[in-house]
């Protein structure tokens, strides 16, 4: 068994409650029980309980990835993306904090390797989370960054802000640029002030759902040493 104090987990996700809104528009999840423990007393005689639990939700709930079908109709759902598009993935992250711009352009990628890895953006926009400021205004990811991460060859792009595009204009080429490649996005991360620039592995997998382009994940990276 390996030793675990050879290495360090950060969570990288949000809680998911029940109402809380993650992106403007879309409806909470409600969260209760289908089963509760005093339903299922009934049927067991060493007096054992059992929950249930149900959720109704939105596929864009928390911290949660993109997949081409999300954006094309004839793209790869989440049943058809390989599990190693999504896990334990070479990483490292590109920090913008928001205060010095909310328009993350490529040259903040210049001079460093993103190809193959997870490039994660840390703008400090997670710390809104929970409030009506989140919404608006928030730091996003430029159209000639993600056309230079495409063709770089990334792995998969996260970020911990409201949405990787600017949700002020009705357009959406980030999204458009980087799924059209086969690039996975993970939205509305947090912590990842916590991590290292580099040297650190990263997974946000989702459930392998057919017919769906888009489901939360517990992302979280993993720190050697």
């Amino acid at each position: 068994m390996e030793d675990n104090a050879t290495f360090r987990i950060v969570d990288l996700s949000h809680v998911i409650t029940d109402g809380m809104v993650t992106y403007k528009g879309l409806p909470g999840p409600h969260i209760c029980d289908f089963l509760s423990r005093e339903q299922s007393v009934a049927n067991y005689d060493d007096g054992s309980t059992f929950q249930i639990g149900r959720i109704d939700m939105v596929a864009n709930t928390g911290t949660y990835v993109d997949v081409p079908s999300h954006r094309f109709a004839d793209g790869e759902d989440l049943s058809e993306v390989g599990i190693e598009c999504f896990a334990n993935l070479s990483a490292i992250v590109v920090r913008q904090p928001f205060e010095s711009g909310l328009a993350v352009d490529v040259a903040v990628f210049d001079g460093i390797d993103v190809r193959g890895r997870a490039v994660l953006i840390a703008t400090g926009w997670d710390r809104n989370w929970g409030r009506d400021s989140y919404y608006y205004d928030h730091s996003f990811l430029t159209e000639a960054a993600a056309k230079r991460l495409v063709a770089e060859r990334v792995a998969l792009v996260g970020i911990d802000s409201h949405n990787i595009d600017d949700t002020r204009v009705r357009t959406r080429p980030v999204h458009t640029a980087l799924l059209q490649a086969g690039i996975p996005i993970c939205e509305h991360m947090t912590n990842l002030g916590a991590l290292p620039d580099d040297g650190f592995r990263f997974s946000a997998v989702p459930p392998k759902v057919k017919g769906m382009g888009t489901f939360p994940v517990r992302a979280y990276a993993v720190i050697e040493g």
